[in-house]
């Protein structure tokens, strides 16, 4: 990016003129609905090239407050918000303190002096002044969350859920904050649900509370300036404050104020502020909700926020996202992450060179690393490391690769692993922590997780076992015969033929005698060279969509029930799993938006000032 970056926002509003000047922002004044219309425009501004634009919506029906939405959704929006010309500059300031070394000298102290400044500028600061995020409060009765312009975004949702939260929390026990960002579906206008995953510090802290049977202040933040906002999304080791890295990225701290009716501290240019307590012992059903994943998550029990405040900025801005198949706009915040945890990730395994997280692999099914391999089974040794580190452990799929290989450049990836894979020495299956969200495992929280070596051999390691080059016109000979003898394929797509291994796309129709595992079963059995390796897919997947066929092999595998291997052949099933595939949980269903909505927006598209985005 070649834009002059401000380097930091005070606030939102500040942003949102940095949007409108830049010609980032789209203002409709048209009037729209919160309950699914705005998700069909957000979607469509979202999956069009580049990310579109933000979206501002003026008039929102029903309501006084305006509506902000997809303002990170685009590289150069990611950017601006963070204040960088790219992604990686962070990271590199990052970079200079990992690797400060002790100072020798008067020199050597002088040198040090801006990295300190840098660090003493990150800490928060609470204001003494009344702060803007209470020029307007509602306490008691006064206080109506239906009052607020919460969407409603998918069709099969369980009501509005608000969507960019900061919820903050303190540790009982340590006193530490933690800043994180956790769903709340609004069941009136006093409560809402916390949806804090089992394994996020929200929910740590709240185990704090409920085992000395106390309950626990909670405070939310909605719209604030755009590096605290990202930073509560950031997957940050337990005990470090989400405000000391945003006051890092923003280079200067970020100001608090004191709560009205709990002993918390929020921002103090948030656009909106939520106080309130959440008790030990209540839980109520949460969701369905249509996630990032681009499936709906399923009713469960969680813990219930009381409102005790509602306190906001004359005329604010209610900023929010919705999250679905990908892209969205969280995608970028995604890719934010991904980068500036790169040198984090250096410091304890020195040998990667670089890591990307495919979208479609909705940020925790898979991670391709390029590493620099240097011993026999360095690869493996890595793969152990990473699945016990951090964030990282919940990663289901890891390929390694080396230096040279291009990342985000998905066809690249995918001929040099199969030019290099070894079906029948490359692939480690295992069994290890999962991800809450992920729906492919027989066992809600724990699965099969796959490893592949694509990288070189070195010196004491076993030379490859690969197969013989195949002609186009052979594949296409042994495909038709395929059709015709394996019962419960409807088509196979074969992308490329060129490739030392050859992989085969097939769509299957399941019966109650032919699931997906006797088909694959079938295949890895059959005495065909190639294609020797298949996917199958459910009937009504377009086998030549790319990014839908990776989004549902990335989601429906569990490595340790979906793939067959027999030496040099492999079948992965990546259809839907019921009780007749071995899976006894419920899976999720697919998020689609209802299609009058999708029809009315279609209709009003010149109107809403979109029509050059459809």
């Amino acid at each position: 990016m070649t834009d002059k970056i401000k380097k930091s926002y005070r606030d939102l509003r500040e942003f949102i003129r940095a949007l409108d000047k830049s010609g980032e922002l789209i203002r409709i004044k048209a009037p729209v609905s919160p309950y699914l219309e705005i998700t069909q425009i957000t979607d469509l501004m979202c999956k069009s090239p580049g990310g579109g634009k933000a979206l501002l919506f003026e008039n929102v029906e029903g309501y006084q407050f305006p509506v902000l939405i997809n303002a990170y959704g685009s590289e150069r929006r990611i950017c601006m918000a963070l204040g960088v010309n790219d992604l990686d500059e962070i990271g590199r300031r990052l970079e200079k303190i990992l690797e400060m070394s002790p100072p020798c000298g008067l020199k050597g102290h002088l040198e040090l002096l801006p990295i300190a400044l840098d660090i003493f500028r990150s800490l928060p600061k609470t204001r003494k002044k009344k702060p803007p995020c209470q020029e307007i409060t509602r306490l008691g009765n006064d206080v109506d969350l239906k009052k607020l312009p919460v969407l409603h975004c998918w069709p099969q949702d369980g009501g509005p859920f608000i969507t960019f939260p900061l919820v903050i929390t303190k540790s009982l026990e340590t006193g530490k904050r933690n800043v994180g960002m956790y769903r709340l579906q609004v069941f009136d206008s006093k409560t809402t649900g916390m949806h804090w995953h089992i394994h996020k510090d929200g929910s740590h802290y709240f185990q704090e509370y409920k085992k000395a049977g106390k309950r626990m202040p909670v405070a939310v933040a909605i719209g604030t300036d755009p590096a605290t906002t990202y930073a509560a999304t950031a997957p940050l080791p337990r005990g470090i404050d989400e405000l000391l890295l945003a006051g890092f990225i923003r280079q200067k701290p970020v100001p608090l104020a004191k709560c009205l009716t709990i002993p918390l501290e929020v921002p103090a240019y948030a656009e909106f502020v939520l106080e309130g307590y959440v008790n030990p012992e209540e839980t109520r059903p949460e969701g369905p909700f249509g996630d990032h994943t681009g499936y709906y998550s399923l009713v469960d029990e969680y813990p219930v926020f009381h409102v005790t405040a509602i306190t906001y900025r004359r005329n604010p801005v209610y900023f929010t996202t919705v999250v679905g198949r990908p892209p969205m706009e969280d995608c970028y915040l995604a890719k934010a992450t991904e980068r500036l945890f790169l040198p984090l990730l250096k410091t304890v395994f020195p040998e990667i060179a670089d890591y990307w997280l495919p979208w479609e692999g909705v940020f925790h099914n898979i991670t391709v690393i390029s590493m620099t391999k240097e011993y026999p089974g360095h690869a493996l040794k890595l793969m152990n490391g990473l699945w016990g580190q951090g964030q990282m452990s919940f990663s289901k799929a890891l390929v390694f690769v080396d230096p040279e290989v291009k990342l985000n450049q998905a066809d690249e990836i995918v001929r040099h692993i199969l030019n290099t894979l070894d079906v029948s020495a490359d692939i480690y299956i295992t069994r290890g922590i999962l991800d809450v969200l992920d729906h492919s495992s027989p066992d809600a929280l724990v699965g099969g997780k796959i490893g592949i070596d694509a990288t070189h051999r070195v010196h004491g390691e076993q030379p490859r076992k690969m197969p013989e080059p195949t002609g186009e016109r052979e594949i296409t000979g042994v495909v038709r015969k395929i059709k015709d003898s394996v019962r419960g394929i409807t088509d196979i797509y074969v992308p490329f033929t060129d490739t030392r291994n050859v992989c085969a796309l097939a769509n299957i129709r399941k019966t109650k005698k032919h699931r997906g595992k006797q088909i694959a079963r079938a295949l890895v059995t059959s005495d065909i060279k190639q294609p020797n390796i298949f996917v199958l897919f459910d009937d009504d997947i377009s086998l030549t969509d790319r990014s839908l066929v990776a989004w549902k092999l990335f989601n429906n595998v569990d490595p340790l029930r979906d793939i067959y291997r027999n030496n040099s052949r492999l079948v992965i099933d990546a259809t839907k799993k019921e009780i007749d595939d071995g899976h006894p949980r419920p899976w999720p269903d697919d998020i689609v938006m209802d299609s009058e909505i999708v029809e009315r927006v279609a209709r009003r598209s010149e109107e809403l000032g979109i029509a050059d985005f459809l």
